[in-house]
């Protein structure tokens, strides 16, 4: 997320897609209407008409799969209509680069592509580059191959009709869309979009929101008050552990997982870190070696950098990323290649796509250890539906975990603010915080690695403990804080500074790469140093710049270096002065001496150094020659679809999309003719564990339910408030129906396609007849960049359960 909470006020306007904000992130909310009270316009673009469009300006339906299409005409719009910022466009974004001539389009696929492999060979999308290594720059924007002619010519073909055809949504609502927040390019004017699991969770998650990012480069809309590409999260710490790599495809601090080709540190170094030959270029990623070596340090701290890096597990370099996704680990558990599995405050079997297969799966285990604060579906698998124990050898364990307000320590919210949270009440009972669990296992395994040794112990043996624990062998998350901050493991001199051995690293400028420095996770430098628990500061106090935007930089502690607002040297001028004056993020000083404002992307002087300080060229990527279906989004139909052919191509679906492939889709499939969808209820949380427990949530929605128009019922003969059946390839369901208004039709080349949509909170451990989780319905698909599973676009059919 680029910026924050706070700044949403500061918005013109603000586009939600992809989420519904009012009711399942209503304190991001609250800040939407600051922005509405101050004139903003507000704008839903969503399958189904919600709390969040009841309060907004403008809106417009969407056929759920269909993104990238309503995105892509609003980048034509932009363009034919001349609504783009154009100094921002030409100085600060790649629009300008000259792309090489191996690079081509056609007919739904790049260059590059092996059909065997699924795969692209991202070499034939490099930029054209001069004598020095720099990329060709056309800054008139003239040259055919630059970036901003190859975006034109490739979303022409994304005009309004086309697009209102797949879609589904009607041309007057689309255009009132384009036309409102393309009013934001105007060097004065800011707009922010706000996105959920609306947008990740497709088979092409990642090009959605690569698509809306090229729409606020264009409109000039990174790096500014009220701009931003941002992320409602759907918990309190999911930036924080997405930061403290969550994923697998990257370590804390957002540092690329090592390949077994990689033998040794100095080859990790040397492929994995960017290089620029252009002088104006910060490259900050040019200092990976420090912060790897600083990880590995806080990991091992006995060890040198490169037995560390040694140690570190290594991804098989022969196999696609996607072979460690959820999906395909699952796939390999029902093939019986797992033996064991921690489910670590998770519910796969209602959580996870296919949950049907998810809870089979873990039928061919031979143990399973759930930690969690109650029992749930997972821990209970084996006396579920169609379960019989005595055919089960799984053993499974439950450790009841302390639950959150009995805990201290950190969380990172949706703006990256590291905020502290103080215990409360002690664990009830037995229970014990997931640190201390950890602690216990990693303790025991150390112990018994030391007495037994095994094939290579040395990675759990010199895990570094005495941070992780208090004098009384507690866990101890002031410890871990001040490990992942990071301290100097010797004496030792930086930039002219000298620091004492055990003196905390005060940020990340200070790190090195000899081993003379730790830091769990380079990002987060800054947050404990020898001032203190920076996360734990409640001071509202700001000057009046801060102020006049609402940054708040005594309060908490924002990654990196307390910033609130990333890329914010993109929000001046190439002088340093404020293309917005009234709500200024930065600014250079009358005295040509320093910044004010915001901490600056960089302390440079103005326009000596580009703004994109985390890009290898240092530019806003609208062409991003890295993700795995292409540099430009285009549009593919979810694997499952009620169409059988794309009007923009050929190419139906995303050719890279992770699949099982032996598993079958419904495309365009009479059996299961609607288009199923799953969302969140304000009453309950996730999977519902911890309020389908809870009476008075239960008495507000108490029980497995699905939407359907008035038009599909009255097809379908279904009153509202009758029991249905809703079903899928993978499995069916029983829900109570509700019709609505708030759902309609889609005409979508020229037929009805309708929407059923289903919240995924539920499952048959509690309450009694709540019904069982939605994602007994969806595919085990996903998106190739992240392995997210496809559960916002999956193909049912519904029909009225008749008692005898």
């Amino acid at each position: 997320m680029t910026n924050h909470w706070i700044d949403l006020k500061n918005s013109d306007c603000v586009l939600i897609m992809g989420s519904n904000a009012a009711e399942n992130h209503p304190i991001s909310f609250k800040w939407v209407m600051k922005a509405r009270d101050k004139g903003a316009t507000l704008i839903h673009v969503d399958p189904r008409f919600t709390r969040t469009s009841a309060k907004c300006d403008v809106y417009a339906p969407i056929r759920s799969g269909a993104d990238i299409p309503f995105l892509g005409g609003m980048v034509k719009y932009i363009l034919d209509n001349d609504k783009y910022f154009h100094d921002y466009v030409v100085n600060y974004t790649n629009a300008s680069f000259v792309v090489g001539k191996d690079f081509d389009f056609d007919d739904g696929v790049f260059s590059g592509f092996d059909p065997k492999k699924g795969a692209y060979d991202k070499s034939k999308w490099a930029f054209e580059l001069d004598e020095k290594g720099v990329p060709v720059r056309d800054n008139t924007l003239k040259n055919p191959r630059c970036v901003f002619n190859l975006l034109k010519k490739h979303f022409a073909r994304y005009d309004v009709d086309t697009v209102s055809t797949v879609t589904g949504t009607p041309k007057e609502d689309i255009l009132k869309v384009y036309e409102t927040y393309a009013a934001s390019g105007a060097p004065d004017k800011s707009a922010t979009i706000m996105y959920a699991m609306g947008w990740t969770q497709h088979t092409v998650g990642v090009q959605n929101i690569r698509t809306m990012a090229i729409v606020q480069l264009l409109l000039g809309n990174i790096g500014v008050a009220g701009g931003g590409v941002n992320a409602l999260r759907g918990e309190s710490n999911v930036q924080g552990s997405t930061d403290h790599c969550l994923l697998v495809h990257i370590l804390p601090g957002y540092l690329g997982t090592p390949k077994s080709k990689w033998a040794d540190l100095a080859a990790y170094n040397k492929n994995c870190t960017p290089q620029s030959a252009d002088p104006m270029s910060a490259n900050w990623w040019g200092n990976k070696p420090k912060y790897v070596a600083s990880f590995v340090k806080a990991m091992y701290p006995e060890a040198s950098p490169e037995k560390g890096y040694e140690m570190l597990p290594k991804l098989d370099a022969h196999k696609p990323m996607t072979e460690y996704y959820w999906l395909s680990m699952f796939e390999k558990m029902l093939n019986g290649q797992f033996e064991g599995f921690f489910a670590w405050g998770q519910n796969p079997a209602c959580g996870g796509a296919n949950a049907n297969k998810n809870r089979e799966a873990m039928t061919k285990l031979d143990w399973l250890v759930n930690v969690n604060i109650f029992d749930n579906e997972t821990a209970s698998f084996w006396r579920g539906p169609n379960m019989n124990p005595k055919d089960i050898k799984t053993e499974v364990f439950f450790l009841p975990c302390a639950v959150s307000i009995e805990k201290e320590g950190s969380v990172t919210n949706s703006g990256r603010w590291m905020q502290w949270r103080h215990q409360g009440p002690k664990p009830y009972g037995q229970t014990l915080p997931d640190g201390d669990i950890i602690l216990k296992l990693t303790d025991k395994l150390q112990q018994i690695y030391k007495t037994e040794g095994g094939a290579y112990p040395d990675p759990i043996v010199g895990l570094g403990l005495k941070d992780w624990q208090n004098s009384h062998g507690h866990f101890n998350p002031h410890g871990i804080a001040k490990l992942i901050n990071g301290y100097f493991i010797k004496d030792t001199e930086v930039k002219g500074k000298k620091f004492k051995k055990g003196q905390q690293v005060p940020s990340f400028a200070y790190l090195k790469d000899d081993g003379s420095t730790c830091s769990g996770n380079w990002l987060y430098c800054g947050s404990y140093t020898d001032k203190g628990n920076m996360a734990a500061r409640r001071d509202k106090t700001q000057n009046g710049a801060q102020a006049n935007i609402g940054l708040y930089p005594n309060w908490a502690w924002c990654w990196p270096v307390n910033r609130r607002i990333l890329y914010n040297r993109a929000s001046v001028d190439l002088t340093g002065k404020p293309y917005a004056p009234k709500k200024a993020v930065i600014e250079w000083t009358g005295d040509n001496t320093k910044w004010q404002g915001d901490v600056p992307d960089g302390g440079w002087k103005p326009g000596t150094k580009h703004a994109f300080i985390m890009r290898k060229h240092g530019f806003g990527q609208i062409y991003g020659p890295g993700r795995a279906e292409g540099p430009f989004p285009e549009h593919y139909e979810p694997l499952e679809c009620p169409i059988a052919k794309n009007p923009f191509s050929s190419q139906l679906h995303n050719p890279t999309a992770f699949q099982i492939k032996s598993e079958e889709k419904a495309v365009a499939n009479p059996h299961f003719p609607y288009v199923g969808t799953t969302y969140r209820v304000t009453e309950h949380w996730q999977t519902g564990l911890m309020t389908r427990y809870q009476g008075w949530l239960i008495e507000a929605e108490p029980q497995l339910f699905c939407e359907i128009s008035e038009e599909l019922a009255k097809k379908e003969n279904i009153a509202n408030g009758e029991t249905v059946k809703v079903a899928s390839l993978r499995g069916e369901l029983e829900c109570v129906a509700i019709v609505t208004k708030r759902i309609k039709p889609y005409k979508v080349h020229g037929q009805d396609v309708h929407l059923v949509g289903l919240p995924w909170h539920y499952g048959w451990v509690t309450p009694k007849h709540g019904g069982d989780s939605a994602n007994l319905l969806t595919p085990s698909v996903g998106d190739p960049n992240t392995g997210i599973p496809e559960t916002k676009a999956f193909m049912v059919n519904v029909s009225k359960i008749k008692r005898a």
